[in-house]
């Protein structure tokens, strides 16, 4: 299994990521849906390079130009409701995916403890396709282990790519351990080392979901 950490290079990703975690900055909403954007487009732009490819002849008005360009038919599920703007990130490049969308809520039992439940799910058939599920923040990983096996009662996809923005080292330890090897790549912005007694990612960012969209009940 392959797990890449863009934080490791330079790149413009980096302003982005640094600009949603700085609390002088992130409590912009519409900057912060704006750089989460953003960083959904520069991760797939970074993801398309492990694509397949072919050459195709395309006719312009003066002749036929070779082209090298993807074969993967593609299906970007997301987990609702701060992975909204990272999803059109990605939409914003992958032009002709098709879409999916899970709901996952943490159900908690006291100020400490809770379980995570899929309440809903909409999704094309993912036999023998290309599965990006995308996340922005990976805390316990317990959300997209259940957002994965959600998928899979729409068929099995033939490569799995998860992206999410700041994961901790325990969330990718967990989706690498249950996730199938053989097919999979996980995709960060930035590793984070470790999540409080919460199961919020420290140093993280906070709540992605109410930065992006306010605060709920």
């Amino acid at each position: 299994m392959k797990i890449i950490n863009l934080s490791e290079t330079n790149s413009i990703l980096n302003q982005y990521v640094s600009e949603i975690r700085n609390v002088e900055v992130q409590n912009d909403r519409l900057r912060f849906r704006r750089n989460i954007e953003r960083i959904g487009e520069v991760m797939a732009y970074e993801m398309s390079k492990a694509f397949a490819y072919s050459v195709k002849e395309i006719q312009t008005p003066l002749g036929i130009a070779p082209v090298s360009t993807p074969d993967n038919q593609l299906v970007i599920s997301t987990i609702l409701r701060a992975g909204l703007p990272f999803h059109q990130g990605f939409l914003s490049y992958f032009d002709y995916a098709e879409n999916a969308f899970v709901s996952a809520y943490r159900k908690y039992k006291d100020t400490l403890k809770f379980d995570i439940h899929i309440e809903y799910i909409a999704s094309p058939r993912i036999d023998g396709k290309t599965l990006i599920i995308t996340d922005p923040m990976l805390a316990t990983g317990g959300s997209m282990e259940l957002s994965y096996q959600a998928m899979l009662t729409k068929g099995h996809p033939s490569e799995i790519h998860v992206a999410s923005i700041i994961a901790s080292q325990r969330a990718v330890d967990h989706i690498a351990s249950i996730l199938p090897e053989d097919k999979t790549t996980i995709w960060c912005a930035a590793i984070d080392p470790e999540i409080n007694e919460h199961s919020y990612i420290v140093p993280g960012l906070g709540d992605a979901g109410d930065l992006a969209f306010g605060e709920k009940e």
